[in-house]
């Protein structure tokens, strides 16, 4: 080898490892001029050279022109890799930000609407004593509040046992009908809540069972919408439980029982937390199934199982569709509260489910 050879070999740099994933100043200099170039772009193309249809057209355009910017830059920069992984990023957070900003302007408009006329009276008082042509700081929502926690409170009873009883089944058994049951789980998933209260009404309100409206009769219809809900997550979460755990347990003599109940469970506590969470979503603010189960009312009932019963989404529901302005600022009132009764509820769970996983991994060993 010769020295010029030599010299040429020391001077060549040497690369420099890293992970596709990571993300450096540069990376974040590239994004925004790509960014940038993309929108400039988009603006002399759409409004210099052509005729713009609208601010949509022109969002996807830039969109695209952005992403293939970024690919071409990094895979110029980095290897095709990771341009690929930078690509597949940008489009996820793409996504998730095009999902969010519906979701903060939807929690906006009914913060606005609702905020102005919301009184702490609300929480004081039923509708029974309030006239139509009552402004709308008059408005009284207890009845509703206590009629949805008190549906939803029964729906978890029910649901909880029976969907991680089944889900636990269809994980933990050999047996030969977890098949049909699976299959019937993700089919009852897609069950609109429409024909839920529907088969309520006709089965158990109409003749001959004829038990009348209650609060009962939505939460037997809410119910049947969130088990599958609350079934299939709670599946996933105990598919993700790893084996070895199963293996060393029931290799140190503990029946299969046993082994769920102390290992399995335990280890999936906090999916379950999640999955009870998104069960709470999927019906909470249910209207469809309510409007044939527990009918409403305007004065408190604190008795789930006889009368009709009131509810925020049927509150909602009722104000929204009256011609006059003060009912409808009743319903943005309602609509405010759920919005808020939902994040309660989600903290409160997220809560318990934490404080009972760091009580037992804080707790002494000989003391379990």
């Amino acid at each position: 080898m010769t020295a010029t050879e030599i010299r040429t070999e020391e001077a060549r740099p040497v690369p420099v490892r890293r992970r596709t994933s990571a993300t450096t100043p540069q990376d974040r200099l590239v994004a925004l001029g790509c960014a940038a170039s993309a929108t400039l772009l988009t603006w002399f193309v759409m409004h210099q050279l052509l005729v713009s249809p609208g601010w949509l057209a022109d969002l996807v355009v830039a969109c695209l022109l952005y992403l293939g910017m970024l690919y071409l830059v990094t895979r110029d920069r980095l290897g095709r890799l990771a341009a690929v992984d930078k690509l597949v990023s940008a489009v996820v957070v793409s996504g998730a930000v095009g999902l969010l900003i519906p979701l903060l302007f939807l929690l906006g408009y009914i913060v606005v609407k609702g905020v102005p006329s919301l009184r702490l009276a609300f929480f004081g008082h039923d509708m029974s004593a309030v006239a139509p042509t009552d402004p709308a700081t008059a408005t009284g929502g207890l009845h509703a509040i206590v009629g949805t926690l008190e549906q939803t409170a029964l729906a978890l009873v029910f649901v909880v046992p029976l969907g991680v009883l089944t889900a636990v089944f269809l994980n933990e058994t050999r047996s030969r009908f977890r098949r049909p049951v699976r299959i019937f789980v993700d089919a009852m998933s897609g069950l609109p809540s429409v024909v839920a209260g529907l088969f309520v009404y006709a089965a158990l309100i109409l003749p001959p069972a004829q038990l009348g409206f209650s609060g009962f009769m939505a939460t037997l219809a809410l119910t049947m919408i969130m088990l599958p809900t609350v079934t299939r997550t709670v599946d996933v979460v105990l598919r993700l439980v790893p084996d070895g755990l199963r293996e060393a347990s029931l290799a140190l003599g503990a029946s299969r029982a046993r082994t769920v109940w102390s290992v399995v469970l335990p280890t999936a506590r906090t999916g379950v937390s999640t999955a009870i969470i998104l069960g709470i979503a999927r019906v909470v603010g249910e209207t469809a199934p309510l409007l044939f189960t527990s009918f409403g009312t305007l004065s408190m009932n604190f008795n789930p199982f006889s009368e009709p019963q009131e509810s925020l989404p049927r509150f909602v529901y009722r104000y929204i569709k009256e011609p006059l302005a003060s009912a409808q600022e009743r319903g943005y009132i309602g609509a405010l509260v759920l919005i808020l009764l939902i994040f309660a509820l989600f903290a409160l769970t997220r809560l318990i489910g934490r404080k009972r996983w760091s009580a037992r991994r804080t707790k002494p060993r000989s003391a379990r």
